[in-house]
């Protein structure tokens, strides 16, 4: 009759040798999970230029409503905003920014004059940009983010209502 360990050589040497297959399994997981993380980077870096490009259509606009500031091309408004951008990290020098006048009625049939703040600003993929030509995909190319804000002016309303 075979020892203890002799029957446990045997059982040993009938089991499978899987030395090596989590390397092959790191080897195939891996590059998507970097692909995710660089993804999910990709669009924090995204939603935060976002968020700054937001912040300053509104800041823009909050300035635009006050009376004694210049609404023109080069005035106090695109100033305000492209300081705001390089306070956000951005180049203002890729800013584009339009500020227009117009006016709505509000319930009651008053008509109040408006300002509406518009910011474009260009945003090109850090990661998936160089990496999604790898992995099959098509280039990502840039992106235009895009905010605008409409604040009613310091001035009296004119119209109906009673």
């Amino acid at each position: 009759m075979a020892s203890l360990e002799q029957r446990k050589q045997r059982r040993l040497a009938r089991r499978p040798n899987d030395s090596g297959s989590e390397l092959i399994e790191l080897a195939i997981v891996l590059p998507i999970l970097l692909l995710v993380f660089a993804a999910i980077v990709d669009f924090g870096f995204l939603f935060q230029r976002y968020e700054v490009v937001t912040n300053s259509a509104r800041e823009g606009a909050r300035l635009a409503t006050l009376p004694g500031y210049s609404t023109t091309a080069g005035g106090d408004v695109e100033s305000r905003v492209k300081a705001y951008l390089t306070s956000g990290g951005l180049d203002p020098n890729l800013a584009t920014v339009t500020a227009t006048s117009g006016s709505q009625t509000v319930p009651g049939g008053l008509v109040v004059p408006t300002v509406t703040v518009s910011v474009t600003y260009p945003y090109s993929f850090v990661f998936l940009s160089p990496i999604a030509p790898m992995v099959g995909g098509g280039p990502t190319g840039d992106v235009t983010l895009r905010a605008a804000s409409t604040m009613r002016t310091e001035t009296a309303g004119s119209g109906g209502g009673s």
